[in-house]
This record gives C-alpha cells, structure tokens and sequence, in this order.
C-alpha cells in the first residue's frame, strides 16, 4: 500500500494502483526522486521469506520500524470482515517483498492473482531498482466493503502516507516530504475467493489526493 516521498516517476510507469508505495509530497527531499508508491527502512531489517501458518496463510512481519493503523473495525458479517482480514495482510505483505527486495516474494503472491500480481511484481521491481524500502507508518480508514457473491467482493478504503517515508538502502537516507493532499489515496480492490478460502485480490485502482480520503 503506499505514501510518503516517492520512486522515480519512471520506475513505476504501468502501474494503475500505488497499493503500497511512498508519496506523501508532491515532490521527493532527496536521495532521489519518487512516484505514488513507497520505499523505506534498512536491508537487514527485514523478516525472512514466510512460513506457512496452520490456515495456510503466510507469517506476514514487515521490518520493526514499519507499523500500520486499521481504523476498520469488524462488521459483524463474516464474509466482509474475512475480506477485510485478507486485505490487512495483502498489504503487508507487498511491503514485506520490497523489504525483501523480491519481485516474486512468496507472501505477497498468495494474495494476488492475475493483473494485480503483475502490478506488485513490476511495483516492487521499482524499489529494488531504487535500493530502496518502506518505513514509518500507514494509516488505513473509512473501508466499503461489498461481498456480491460467495466467491466476489470488493472493498475501497482510504490510505494515509503522512507519516510514511522512503529509505534508500545504500546511504540510510530516509526521503521525508512535507503532507498534503496527495498524502491521501484512495484505493479500489476487486477480489475472489479462491479454492483455499482466501480472499485474493485480482484488481487494483488508486487515486492519490482523493476529496473522499482528506482529513
């Protein structure tokens, strides 16, 4: 998901969703420039590749100096809040892949699928490229979820990058940009469940600055 300064623009080019990028400026402070997405923290704080849980989903642990707020309480619906719960962890589990620095990061692909797999494999290739990750912290408010079938769902909800950074690996250096409205996206996923119970997302849309998401 993503938020503060950003990648270069070119580096992100394709991508119609910044799920987990850094952009919380219009413009980058430094050690280069940015796109919509984010880049922050150190090499050697990330966690290693996930194991597999007892309910088949990955350990998702992102690096320490990485945290995230869910304002999306449950809806009392078990299917929603079972969307809800799926879509915490794809999002954390895109950062765990740049943090990684692996395009083909094993917990992030066992949470999408088709288009949107490509569109994180080509979003975290962004940050490698940069030598780059995610750090600070992300805020995620104001969820619409809409379970349309057994098996069809879709949820939109805001993301707030003001507190979130890019930190270029080589020189340490965390890229901070001043807030505004482009510190707020907002984000449109469409999923499936798939055979083992997971909701999986399958498209991505953002839009950054968006009236719906400002504080």
């Amino acid at each position: 998901m993503h938020r503060r300064s950003r990648l270069p623009a070119t580096a992100v080019v394709g991508l119609t969703a910044v799920l987990l990028l850094a952009a919380c400026g219009a413009n980058s402070g430094g050690g280069g420039s940015q796109a919509d997405d984010k880049a922050t923290a150190t090499q050697t704080s990330a966690s290693p590749s996930p194991s597999a849980s007892a309910s088949g989903r990955p350990t998702v642990e992102p690096p320490g100096d990485l945290t995230y707020t869910f304002d999306w309480p449950g809806t009392g619906d078990a299917a929603k809040d079972a969307v809800l719960a799926d879509s915490e962890q794809n999002i954390k589990a895109v950062d765990l892949a740049i943090a990684n620095q692996d395009p083909l990061d094993s917990a992030y692909r066992f949470y999408f699928e088709g288009e949107a797999a490509a569109q994180i494999q080509r979003y975290v290739q962004a940050y490698v490229t940069a030598k780059a990750r995610t750090t600070g912290h992300y805020r995620y408010y104001d969820p619409v979820v809409n379970v349309s079938a057994p098996d069809k769902a879709s949820l939109v909800y805001c993301e707030d990058q003001g507190k979130a950074y890019d930190l270029y690996l080589k020189t340490k250096k965390v890229d901070k940009t001043a807030v505004t409205k482009n510190s707020y996206v907002l984000y449109s996923t469409q999923l499936h469940k798939n055979g083992r119970g997971v909701w999986v997302a399958q498209k991505l849309s953002s839009q950054r600055g968006s009236a719906k998401c400002q504080p």
